[in-house]
């Protein structure tokens, strides 16, 4: 039994109030379901919310500390990873607002959170793989001939989408609506496309209902397939959500 959470991006309050509305107790600093569910991250922690860090920290806990979630990366964690290693990344599109929380830190708490993010990310598998396969979870999704599959092409799906080699005025790359076909037996989660609601087509379920862009933070609960949110405390964005004519 999961719950499949969307994308973050650093809405700790919000997610604090979804793992209550889901059920889960707060105990020691971590949210546990009396009745032993567990959660799932389909990637991005972190980045243009408020609090990156203490997100980060709580997944990390959860998944290497107390092994009591899955985690899987996207691609702001991606990229996270790249910056700690020391290589040459722009910081921005959100990344700007994690490496300020960062730097707000003492030398002391920037290795503590460094070290355990690296550990996180590098023990986190490309996509999750779940109840004998027939859930995948994939940060932004996966063709089904990919399952079981993590080459480079793999990876780069996983991470960006179905993308064009194109992009968007706002810098964001143009994306095809991979799901339309999708015919596959296992039931596909993910997120990085903001949308309204949570969206399901074929086997597949789009749960990042932007919460960072004042949408709402959104979970599926499997096996049952139902949906739960809860709205976002931060400002609407309207033109971040995408829109699809299914």
């Amino acid at each position: 039994m999961f719950d499949i959470i969307g994308d973050i991006h650093g809405c700790y309050e919000e997610f604090v109030a979804l793992t209550n509305t889901l059920g889960y107790k707060w105990m020691n600093g971590t949210p546990i379901h009396p009745q032993g569910r567990k959660l799932v991250f389909v990637g991005d922690l972190t980045d243009r919310g408020p609090e990156s860090i203490k997100v980060m920290e709580l997944v990390y806990t959860l998944v290497i500390e107390k092994k009591q979630a899955y985690y899987t990366p996207g691609n702001h964690c991606d990229k996270l990873y790249r910056y700690f290693l020391g290589r040459n990344v722009q910081i921005k599109h959100g990344l700007e607002t994690t490496v300020a929380e960062y730097e707000g830190l003492t030398s002391k708490e920037q290795a503590k959170v460094q070290s355990h993010f690296m550990k996180l990310f590098e023990k986190a598998p490309l996509y999750l793989q779940l109840d004998e396969g027939n859930l995948v979870v994939a940060h932004a999704g996966i063709k089904h001939d990919y399952i079981g599959k993590s080459s480079k092409k793999v990876k780069t799906f996983v991470l960006y989408g179905d993308i064009t080699g194109e992009t968007n005025p706002d810098g964001t790359p143009v994306r095809r609506d991979w799901a339309k076909n999708y015919f596959g037996e296992s039931w596909i989660i993910y997120g990085h496309t903001p949308v309204e609601h949570p969206r399901k087509i074929n086997k597949t379920w789009n749960i990042d209902t932007g919460c960072v862009f004042g949408g709402s933070l959104t979970a599926l609960r499997y096996p049952e397939m139902e949906t739960i949110s809860v709205p976002s405390t931060m400002p609407k964005v309207p033109e971040k959500f995408r829109t699809f004519d299914d």
